[in-house]
């Protein structure tokens, strides 16, 4: 009776320690099938040497670079239940009725070659392909009745009424058939394995992992796990272990040197360890999708991949930052946390929490369930020890924790938080941040009574003391100092003239033992001989331009940080200060009530919106994840795109860094899809990238999470697509490379230059033959212009002529006019000298009738002969001046009329001069009858006709001959 009371009391035991889990739990991702858009089972995950995952989906090869998925089905639609890497770096796959290789393509996209044609004509037909092995040089399809071995084109059938498992370990291939057991290949042939064994008859090997240098572990679906060491199989059993043993073990994996992961497909996941006890435990209750779990796999982080029955799950293991949650099915915001008594408090939105802590260097690892203290429900917004005694600031006041209950203090008014106010403890008085202000509290036999002196002004959550004065930050209403002197309480507001020149954002933290105020405008410390705040030169060369929140200095003296919900440290352990962010609490605090409990290096408590975050800074920093960056897609697009390049150059498992072959693309597809990745899974949201288009940018772009980028319109030209990553540590990785020339346009390529040559040189041919007609006929026209401008030139020359002969004849018309005048003055002459005649006829008539002296007379009479002589002189002077004015006409008229009378020259003269009948009279000292009478004789003697103007006559009788050339 008491070895069954024993033994139930064990059971009971070892079912209330396998439902314990750790109270720090790494993050779960969860991958839905809406999410990687492929089938529902994943049956397998591997992972290449650069980080690419491959899955066997329901719906083909399923692939992830911790940004894409892409999924690649097999020609005839099957599932996939099995891959592994060849020794050829081939990624092989079996499916239903089905197997072979994916290999890269031209363009590096995966292309599936089926080996199904290798099998024999006969055994040609069969079910899913389970497993996929390589053991010396040869490949081993494992499915339910046949085990095909590939070496080279031969394929050998090797046949079993059910071949249930098959594996290697220490260099040994293995497999189970239902009725002979667990065989070993040696030399082609299937033999007898175990000589000793516990396995029971009717067991089903589901994996077989290698956990020492001569040992491994055997699990099975539903009689627990057994180890393999020799030719031995033993039984591997525990408290824990006999709990799990019939949930449908499905395979296995070593995490680390002491601890193995269990996966099954009831209930979940379990990390044991090397004794098989219980270290954590994942379900759906700590966040997986289900409890359904087909194959776990270790990347090369130390992180779980768990294929689901429907879905993927990511837990990341290895990781330094955990999650804490109070209550699963209850995640309150994280406000404060305190250890006491060897017991971890944490205050949350919905009340008061702790556990019992271990000695464990890590927290997070400490097993256990937290309880619920009675009597806290609620927000609690701080927990303080004073005087050794753990206080609880609540939105419904000040209590006191004891044991599983809090006890209220003082219920007035919402308490912030509680500090001792003398140096020496016990401190006689304590001071507490209330809704109101700040009350006091005396400390008297080891209780808190309420002071009768208070400072109620504003909201007082951010409280420091230093030297006896209390300071007090409102975020919206500037800085205030109190001051206590007896029983009377001084209140005193810093504004612009003391250095608080914002009333908005500011917060005072005791950083180093000394006032530190942040604000909108920088970070100040407190000079205390001039009363005022300061800017800070030290911390402000790592803090400018940061809106910083909230300050917390840890025991290393590092400083942890907070700005637009950026949590970060000012790393002050080494000789020189390092900034480090941390990237994967971005946004996870409950923002205006940030908290930070740094314990030790390896044990820092943050405040989240669904619980608490537990941080292992020590391990955080030595965790070095290899990065390893790789451009994954390349597109081209025109009015549609085109794939030039799908992250794969070689086979898959080569560790190729981009493509080595140069793609050149014609210039209508000259805008350019970029996607690259760099697969660390659990540090993704650290990753940052930078660019540098080779040819086209001038430098590297900037750091950015965005995993793509775009070029559009490129010029032709060369071109090498570089990128890098790094990650908020600051290591970068290598580059990336994907080189590719943009062909010029069909108007800029060498036979579009030689058309141009040939059409240039044949243009300059038809130019020089259109210049040479063209110059033939500027020639002739030149000529015609010549002919022309000759003519003009005679005609100029003609109207020149005409123009000196109209001047001549102006010239002429004007001596003319002259000889005229003077004719005309030789004419008066005549004139007179017709009157001196008439004068002397006169005289000589008085002279006849006179009885005077006749000398006197006769005197007169030989004057005025001798002024006659004269007269014929003038005259003599007038017939020369007549024919140089009119052409010799006297000499002329003469040489034709000889028989002409002097006076009958005259009278010619006269008519020529188309002188009056009266004139000609005068002139001639005769009447106008006689004029008249001298005309008629003339006409006759000169015989003109009677219709003829004896003027016309003159000129024409006159005129001058033409003188004809030779």
């Amino acid at each position: 009776m008491k070895k069954v009371l024993l033994l139930f009391l064990l059971s009971i035991y070892a079912l209330t320690a396998a439902s314990q889990n750790t109270i720090g739990l790494p993050d779960i991702i969860n991958h839905s099938k809406e999410k990687y858009k492929a089938g529902a089972q994943n049956r397998q995950i591997i992972q290449d040497r650069k980080g690419r995952l491959y899955i066997a989906n329901n719906d083909g090869l399923l692939t992830f670079d911790g940004i894409n998925w892409k999924n690649y089905p097999l020609p005839n639609k099957t599932i996939i239940r099995s891959l592994a890497f060849g020794p050829d770096d081939r990624l092989y796959v079996g499916g239903q009725d089905e197997f072979g290789y994916f290999t890269s393509t031209n363009n590096g996209q995966l292309a599936y070659h089926s080996l199904k044609h290798l099998v024999p004509a006969n055994e040609n037909w069969f079910t899913d392909v389970w497993e996929i092995y390589f053991y010396r040089d040869l490949i081993f399809f494992q499915t339910s009745n046949k085990i095909f071995q590939l070496s080279g084109n031969n394929c050998t059938v090797y046949k079993s009424n059910h071949w249930r498992f098959i594996g290697v370990s220490q260099d040994r291939l293995m497999a189970q058939d239902q009725q002979k057991g667990l065989l070993e290949f040696k030399n082609g042939l299937w033999s007898p394995f175990l000589q000793e064994s516990e396995l029971p008859v009717d067991y089903f090997a589901t994996s077989l992992t290698p956990i020492g240098c001569d040992s491994s572990l055997l699990t099975t679906l539903k009689n627990g796990l057994f180890i393999i060491s020799g030719n031995k199989a033993t039984k591997f059993s525990s408290g824990f272990l006999q709990t799990i043993s019939d949930k449908n073990i499905s395979c296995a994996t070593m995490v680390n040197k002491d601890h193995i992961a269990i996966a099954t497909n009831l209930a979940g996941c379990f990390i044991i360890d090397k004794k098989g006890n219980l270290i954590q435990s994942f379900t759906r209750k700590e966040g997986l999708q289900n409890n359904n779990i087909l194959d776990i796999f270790l990347d090369k982080e130390k992180n779980l991949w768990l294929g689901l029955d429907n879905g993927i799950d990511f837990i990341s293991y290895n990781n330094a930052i955990k999650h804490i949650y109070s209550d699963y099915l209850n995640e309150g915001s994280g406000y404060a946390a305190h250890i006491y008594n060897n017991e971890l408090f944490i205050g949350t939105s919905n009340g008061l929490y702790k556990v019992k802590l271990e000695d464990a260097p890590d927290l997070s690892f400490v097993k256990g369930n937290f309880q619920h203290l009675a009597n806290s429900d609620g927000q609690v917004w701080n927990l303080s020890e004073v005087n050794n005694q753990l206080l609880m600031g609540h939105h419904d006041g000040a209590f006191l924790v004891k044991e599983n209950t809090v006890l209220p203090i003082d219920k007035s008014s919402g308490y912030w938080g509680f500090l001792p106010y003398n140096n020496i403890l016990p401190s006689s008085l304590m001071v507490s941040g209330t809704y109101n202000g700040i009350n006091f509290y005396n400390y008297n036999n080891g209780q808190f009574g309420k002071s009768k002196l208070v400072a109620h002004f504003e909201s007082a959550r951010f409280v420091v003391i230093d030297n006896g004065n209390i300071w007090i930050a409102h975020p919206y209403k500037g800085i205030f100092k109190v001051t206590v002197s007896g029983d009377k309480v001084t209140t005193k507001r810093y504004a612009s003239k003391e250095g608080v020149f914002s009333n908005n954002g500011n917060f005072i933290f005791k950083i180093k033992n000394g006032l530190v105020l942040t604000s909108e405008n920088g970070v100040y410390e407190y000079n205390s001989a001039k009363d005022v705040f300061e800017p800070s030169p030290y911390y402000n060369q790592f803090f400018a331009g940061k809106n910083i929140r909230y300050l917390k200095e840890d025991q290393q003296g590092n400083i942890w940080f907070v700005f637009d919900k950026i949590l970060g440290v000012l790393d002050l352990s080494n000789d020189k200060p390092q900034m480090l962010y941390l990237p994967e609490l971005t946004n996870q605090f409950v923002s205006g009530f940030e908290f930070i409990y740094p314990i030790d290096e390896r044990n820092v408590l943050v405040g989240g919106e669904k619980g608490f975050y537990h941080i292992n800074y020590h391990q955080y920093k030595q965790l070095e994840y290899p990065l390893q960056v790789q451009v994954v897609l390349v597109k081209a697009f025109n009015e549609k795109d085109s794939v030039l390049y799908g992250g794969y150059s070689g086979e898959v498992n080569e560790t190729i860094k981009g493509s080595s072959k140069k793609v050149n693309i014609s210039h209508s597809w000259n805008s350019f899809h970029f996607a690259y990745a760099a697969p660390v899974y659990a540090q993704q949201s650290n990753i940052e990238y930078s660019y540098f288009l080779e040819g086209f940018d001038e430098k590297w772009s900037e750091y950015t999470t965005r995993a793509e980028k775009e070029y559009t319109n490129l010029p032709a030209g060369n071109y090498t697509f570089k990128v890098k990553a790094r990650n908020n540590l600051g290591d970068e990785s290598a580059t990336s490379n994907y080189s590719f020339t943009v062909l010029p346009p069909w108007y800029q390529t060498y036979w579009a230059y030689f058309l141009y040559t040939c059409m240039v040189f044949f243009a300059g041919y038809w130019y020089y033959i259109l210049q040479k007609k063209k110059f033939k006929a500027q020639q002739l026209m030149y000529e015609e212009e010549q002919k022309r401008l000759q003519y003009l030139h005679q005609l100029e020359l003609e109207k020149n002529e005409k123009e000196l002969v109209k001047l001549r004849n102006e010239k002429l018309e004007a001596e003319i006019q002259h000889k005229n005048t003077e004719l005309a003055s030789t004419a008066m002459h005549l004139v007179q000298k017709g009157e001196l005649l008439g004068k002397v006829k006169d005289q000589m008539l008085k002279l006849k009738t006179s009885v005077v002296d006749e000398k006197d007379e006769l005197k007169k009479i030989l004057r005025t002969i001798s002024d006659e002589e004269r007269m014929d002189e003038q005259w003599e002077h007038f017939s020369i001046h007549f024919d140089k004015v009119h052409s010799d006409f006297l000499v002329t008229l003469k040489k034709r009329y000889p028989l002409l009378s002097n006076n009958e020259m005259k009278l010619c003269a006269y008519l020529r001069m188309n002188l009056s009948t009266k004139e000609i009279a005068q002139m001639m000292n005769i009447s106008v009858r006689g004029v008249e009478i001298s005309r008629y004789r003339l006409r006759k003697k000169l015989e003109i006709a009677k219709d003829v103007s004896l003027f016309d006559f003159l000129i024409q009788a006159t005129a001058q001959p033409t003188i004809e050339a030779n």
